[in-house]
């Protein structure tokens, strides 16, 4: 299976960014998109809404479910999976994609700010997940795919930014029990991560971030497609690094993914 054409995914915090770029290279075959964002109306300093995500969509070819959707919200969460299960006749996979950010050590981290991060990442992939997984059981080659990074237990990660760290490593430690749980009932359960940092908009919101050594998100969104059109069966537990992906994919030239090529890309957090 090569194409993601008629499966029907459903993608977190899809109005802008990797989000986006993985529901436009779906759509591109012809899949099916719900876009699960709480962006619903223009924000100056983040561009794009499920609105414009969903005209995106529809424009490369596949079809949009715009689902104003905070998925700290059970009742939300539930509501939107029943909505494009009720659009598009059930769910093939499930993009958990969004997520908090905050790069401050301990005594710079409100708690607001520290419980955001928590309900969004960790908290907030468990419940899509809880939620599509019934639907994902009926589906014919079911995958969850988690944007988060390898486990890890190296204190250089979590001294500068404890409250991220655990909020970013909880995500990847539900994909760890996710796999275990639900990988031997043939259910793909497994997460992407990049190799360099990559440019979005929310960068604008990260002081000293140099774009020119950003990659463009196209790479994770051709990452996660070479990862969701594979034979779900027996494929669980992987934390994946979007090059190495695509280098197994046949990819030599990533040139094309950055933002300046002549530049060397910046490492990502976690690697």
């Amino acid at each position: 299976m090569a194409t993601l054409a008629g499966k029907t995914l459903f993608i977190t915090g899809a109005s802008r960014g990797i989000g986006l770029a993985i529901a436009r290279r779906a759509a591109a075959d012809g899949a099916n998109i719900a876009i699960a964002a709480k962006s619903a109306v223009a924000n100056p300093k983040l561009p794009g809404t499920i609105h414009t995500a969903a005209a995106e969509v529809e424009a490369a070819g596949g079809r949009a479910l715009a689902l104003r959707c905070d998925i700290r919200e059970e009742d939300e969460v539930n509501a939107a999976v029943a909505a494009t299960v009720d659009a598009f006749g059930g769910i093939d996979i499930l993009v958990n994609n969004a997520s908090a950010i905050w790069l401050r050590g301990t005594l710079d981290t409100p708690m607001k700010r520290f419980d955001l991060m928590q309900q969004v990442n960790a908290r907030g992939s468990f419940l899509c997940a809880q939620a599509c997984l019934p639907h994902l059981a009926r589906a014919a080659n079911p995958h969850i795919l988690t944007l988060a990074p390898p486990p890890s237990l190296d204190p250089k990660w979590w001294a500068p930014h404890t409250g991220y760290t655990l909020a970013k490593m909880g995500m990847s430690f539900v994909t760890l029990g996710l796999a275990a749980e639900f990988g031997p009932k043939g259910v793909a359960v497994n997460a992407l991560w990049p190799r360099t940092i990559i440019a979005t908009d929310a960068l604008n919101m990260i002081p000293g971030i140099d774009f020119a050594r950003c990659r463009k998100p196209g790479i994770v969104a051709d990452a996660a497609h070479a990862i969701l059109v594979r034979e779900a069966a027996g494929f669980h537990g992987r934390f994946l690094i979007d090059d190495d992906v695509l280098r197994e994919a046949g990819v030599t030239d990533f040139a094309r993914y950055a933002v300046d090529p002549s530049q060397s890309p910046l490492p990502d957090l976690f690697l």
